[in-house]
């Protein structure tokens, strides 16, 4: 299995491209802000065809690019009903901020792209030879979702969006956001997976369940034991 991921834009958001090889078809994850570029290279570099664009959540830091990128290739964009209202409106889906970043960003305009498919929890999507679980995990925002896979060895991985990073969490704050969904998301969603289930999150650098499980001091005191695997 092919998974490459690089920081797009100012936010530094993760985009990844995953694919089951080179020269095979590929979904994108989370295409922040100028990630066109970046994608372009990345699906060069390893002959890949997209096939789909998969959304952790619709914050606009990781769906900045969605539109151009859809439509560019004519290809969906998926993402949580709860969330689909952000693809057209991001900027007055997070408060405050929201002017902050039009007054930083004149004359930016959002559109959902021509094709939009609604992500629902405990799916099963079929997309480029692969197969991923989807679990909502409310929490970030309303439509939060993470990914789960595995690799032909067998090796858990989880496209976990802004629920979880090395030594954080989403934050909670803005419109949408729960700190007692998060919470529970992560107890139910998150903690229950195997220790070994790599984490790839929407910022930062990789980590495993394990790891966080131990060391992370906002899921300290969640009971969730480990054992459930894909």
């Amino acid at each position: 299995m092919l998974v490459e991921a690089f920081a797009a834009g100012v936010f530094q958001t993760n985009c990844y491209v995953v694919a089951p090889g080179p020269g095979e078809s590929a979904v994108v994850v989370d295409p922040g802000q100028d990630a066109e570029e970046g994608l372009r290279e990345v699906l060069a570099r390893h002959k890949l065809t997209p096939v789909a664009v998969l959304l952790t959540h619709g914050h606009l830091d990781h769906m900045w690019s969605v539109t151009p990128v859809c439509d560019g290739d004519d290809i969906p964009a998926w993402i949580h009903p709860e969330d689909r209202h952000m693809l057209a409106d991001p900027l007055g889906s997070v408060g405050p901020m929201g002017q902050q970043l039009a007054a930083m960003y004149p004359g930016l305009e959002f559109r959902e792209p021509r094709s939009v498919e609604v992500l629902a929890d405990g799916a099963e999507l079929e997309l480029a030879g692969l197969r991923l679980t989807v679990d909502h995990t409310p929490g970030h925002t309303r439509g939060s979702v993470v990914f789960r896979s595995a690799t032909e060895e067998g090796q858990p991985f989880l496209l976990a969006g802004d629920t979880l990073f090395q030594g954080g969490i989403g934050r909670t704050d803005l419109p949408g956001g729960s700190t007692e969904e998060m919470m529970a998301s992560l107890r139910d969603k998150i903690l229950s997976l195997s220790d070994d289930t790599a984490v790839l999150p929407g910022h930062g650098p990789m980590t495993t369940v394990g790891q966080e499980r131990s060391s992370n001091p906002f899921v300290q005191g969640l009971t969730s034991a480990p054992g459930r695997h894909l």
